[in-house]
């Protein structure tokens, strides 16, 4: 039955993952459907695994008696999520140490780290508490108006801690790197983050100067977006195109609630109901 629970698992978590990503102009419902797809299948699995680690390796269930191979597939691929959690906070412990070797500027009254460079580059790095990043060639090729848009932006990341929220979901990207459509979801995310920055931002300053903004400092982040939030992140020139887009013409926003949450949710938490059934 254990072994069953797993391929269970595995055959659902890779069928939603098979899903089509329906367009829609509803920014809300993009993001809920977005990330309930992107976290269903990762979650799943590491429910399914935990009660089957639970019920230990021996036992009845439903009649049937259990052998250890079920109970060994789920430790392992609990340690590997476990050592993959680990290796990534390393890495992001590391970007953060280099990061802060760099000296700290005043930039319109905000505390930044100063990057060497002549090309245009501002980002929030860090986990929950991020700092902001700038390069000289922003300071020097942005006038005051339109580095306060950048600087609104990347105060929107900080708001929202995308930094830390996305470190978590870079985490469960590296679980399911396997699954179909994970880098398409992955991006689809890193696209509506610096959407919902950027709708912020436009709140606060002018979006023509914003879009402006964008055209000039558009180009490769530096860090990964695990734990880097860059106001230049654009994965192609379509996803500038739709960033200008939406600031010149902003998209409808609705409070909707995604109602797949609920079975998504049921269906996570399944395997836990099992432990129950579960006799020594």
């Amino acid at each position: 039955m254990h072994l069953l629970m797993l391929l269970t698992g595995l055959g659902f978590a890779w069928a939603v993952r098979c899903c089509p990503l329906a367009p829609t102009a509803n920014l809300a419902l993009r993001w809920q459907r977005t990330l309930a797809l992107f976290l269903f299948s990762p979650l799943l699995l590491l429910m399914t695994a935990i009660a089957i680690l639970w019920m230990g390796p021996t036992g009845r269930m439903m009649g049937h008696w259990e052998s250890s191979f079920s109970y060994d597939l789920a430790f392992a691929f609990l340690s590997w999520a476990i050592a993959s959690g680990v290796k990534l906070a390393w890495e992001g412990w590391q970007t953060v140490r280099q990061m802060r070797q760099h000296p700290v500027v005043e930039v319109q009254g905000q505390a930044a780290r100063l990057l060497a460079t002549a090309t245009p580059y501002s980002a929030q790095i860090g986990f929950w508490q991020s700092e902001l990043v700038v390069s000289q060639g922003l300071l020097q090729q942005l006038d005051e108006a339109h580095l306060t848009a950048v600087l609104v932006h990347e105060r929107a990341h900080e708001i929202y801690h995308d930094t830390f929220w996305f470190f978590g979901l870079g985490w469960l990207r590296r679980l399911t790197c396997w699954l179909p459509q994970t880098e398409t979801l992955w991006h689809e995310l890193l696209m509506l983050r610096e959407l919902r920055a950027d709708r912020y931002a436009a709140q606060q300053v002018d979006p023509l100067l914003l879009a402006e903004s964008l055209l000039l400092v558009v180009g490769a982040p530096m860090w990964s977006p695990d734990l880097c939030a860059a106001f230049s992140w654009a994965e192609s020139r379509d996803r500038l195109t739709e960033r200008i887009d939406a600031l010149l013409e902003p998209p409808a926003i609705q409070s909707s609630v995604y109602s797949g949450w609920i079975l998504a949710l049921v269906l996570v938490l399944l395997p836990l109901a099992t432990i129950p059934f579960h006799g020594g």
